[in-house]
């Protein structure tokens, strides 16, 4: 199924188009039943996700309109969607996005690369040249496949197996890890990846500030909750597994957004 993207437009949160068709997504939800509240894990990745937004402010400067508008032509059917860039700075020419993750495990960069090639697919329409880059925080990602399978036959074993880094690093030949902000590419066949540890993101903000009894995760049932309905607003840091500890795509969820 051929898909192509027209008519984008860059924008910030109080467009009024924007805010127009947020509404419409709520209104959505008024009749569903309840969403799952956030788990604590949710939480840190919004609180991770801010401080990492405010790390790159202090090195580059961010552009307020994070709001990607663009119509999806899909099997003669054209439809206006909208996602949110976690950041966007544009530079000598360059726009550079960048979507920030928190996780377990490293399967949500796969997610991560795919929405990323998206996003600088459109972002083409406005800009010749497109960088993009991940930045993850890991919660506990595996640290060798030897570390997942133990973990799969441990007592209370993950719903699906956490895949480690290396994993998925051989698999998606794309990704490019880099040790410095300064060092990524902007070359259309690459992902950047750059890691942060729990402990980068309290040096940050201070374990005072951040969600960190992710124990009380596991005390929630939400077996009965239901999973809103899919939506045409796209956040850029969405993730639906549950093992991802992700913010924004939690605030979505919960809002009818996503």
């Amino acid at each position: 199924m051929a898909v192509s993207y027209a008519r984008a437009r860059l924008t910030t949160e109080d467009d009024r188009r924007y805010r127009a068709y947020v509404e419409t997504f709520k209104l959505q939800r008024k009749n569903q039943k309840a969403i799952r509240p956030p788990r604590q894990r949710d939480i840190f990745g919004g609180q991770a996700e801010a401080a990492l937004r405010d790390w790159l402010a202090a090195r580059l400067p961010l552009d307020e309109r994070r709001i990607l508008e663009y119509e999806e032509r899909r099997n003669r059917t054209a439809q206006m969607k909208y996602r949110e860039l976690d950041a966007l700075a544009i530079v000598d020419n360059v726009a550079w996005v960048f979507e920030i993750k928190a996780s377990r495990t490293a399967s949500a960069l796969r997610r991560a690369v795919a929405q990323l090639n998206e996003t600088r697919q459109i972002l083409h329409l406005l800009f010749h040249r497109v960088g993009v880059t991940i930045l993850l925080v890991d919660t506990g990602i595996p640290a060798d496949t030897a570390a997942a399978d133990a973990l799969m036959m441990s007592e209370r074993p993950p719903p699906r197996r956490p895949e480690p880094l290396a994993e998925v690093l051989a698999a998606l030949p794309q990704l490019r890890l880099i040790s410095d902000l300064n060092a990524r590419s902007e070359a259309d066949d690459q992902v950047n990846l750059l890691l942060f540890s729990v402990d980068d993101i309290i040096a940050l903000v201070g374990a005072e500030h951040l969600a960190l009894n992710w124990e009380e995760d596991d005390m929630f049932d939400d077996s009965e909750l239901e999973p809103p309905p899919p939506a045409s607003l796209f956040a850029s840091s969405g993730d639906d597994d549950d093992d991802d500890d992700n913010p924004l795509a939690a605030a979505l969820r919960k809002a009818g957004l996503r």
